[in-house]
């Protein structure tokens, strides 16, 4: 685990680039440059494994490499949504908190068994 992972969540919000809307139904995120450049570049790199796979099964490879490969998707997709978690507690769920509103830690709780599952 990296040092910075281990980190506190700060009281504040780190910076206005990364915030979340949530008026009602309509709830949006805003990821600065950096941060959304990365999940978009690890999210083509998982879309060229996938499609991989399938070239794998089209090619009647081996079970165990292709199940191998799934693996390291699933991995990769880890990696995406710990990233992505990671911002969004240190952004829209201490937004939300200062705010009064604590119905975003059932959200939390919600969102964190399917990731677990």
């Amino acid at each position: 685990m990296h040092a910075e992972s281990q980190s506190p969540i700060p009281a504040e919000v780190p910076n206005e680039a990364e915030s979340c809307h949530h008026d009602g139904s309509d709830r949006r995120s805003h990821h600065s440059d950096k941060v959304k450049s990365s999940l978009i570049s690890r999210l083509n790199r998982i879309e060229g494994q996938v499609r991989g796979i399938k070239g794998l099964i089209e090619r009647d490879t081996y079970c165990d490499d292709v199940l191998n490969q799934i693996a390291s998707v699933q991995s990769a997709l880890n990696g995406v949504g710990k990233l992505l978690l990671e911002h969004h507690l240190k952004s829209c769920v201490v937004e939300r908190i200062q705010e009064g509103d604590t119905d975003v830690l059932a959200e939390l709780m919600t969102t964190m068994n399917k990731l677990i599952k």
